[in-house]
């Protein structure tokens, strides 16, 4: 994910008052121990979490909680068309389990 210019600050105070009831949807998803990372040169934004197996990530963008999550940062970052951030898959090079 990419931030704006000189709005880290702003994307971790919004990070650190995150909605409860979002954090219970993630939950709720299956995802667990999410982690946010931002490279300072470029604002490059690299996220971390623990998916279960059955998790249902895919289905978040259909929740109303989250796209409204999407438009209270959409000031902050890029975004697509839908107003989700935008992100790259980045491809596995190495894990230890």
């Amino acid at each position: 994910m990419q931030l704006d210019p000189g709005q880290a600050a702003a994307y971790k105070a919004r990070h650190d008052a995150i909605w409860p009831e979002l954090t219970a949807l993630l939950r709720a998803s299956g995802i667990s121990d999410y982690s946010i990372f931002l490279h300072e040169p470029t604002r490059s934004l690299f996220a971390v979490m623990r998916r279960a197996p059955d998790h249902r990530a895919d289905q978040l963008p259909e929740k109303e909680v989250m796209r409204r999550w999407w438009r209270h940062m959409a000031d902050i970052m890029a975004t697509d068309a839908g107003g989700a951030p935008l992100a790259e898959p980045l491809p596995l090079m190495f894990h230890m389990d």
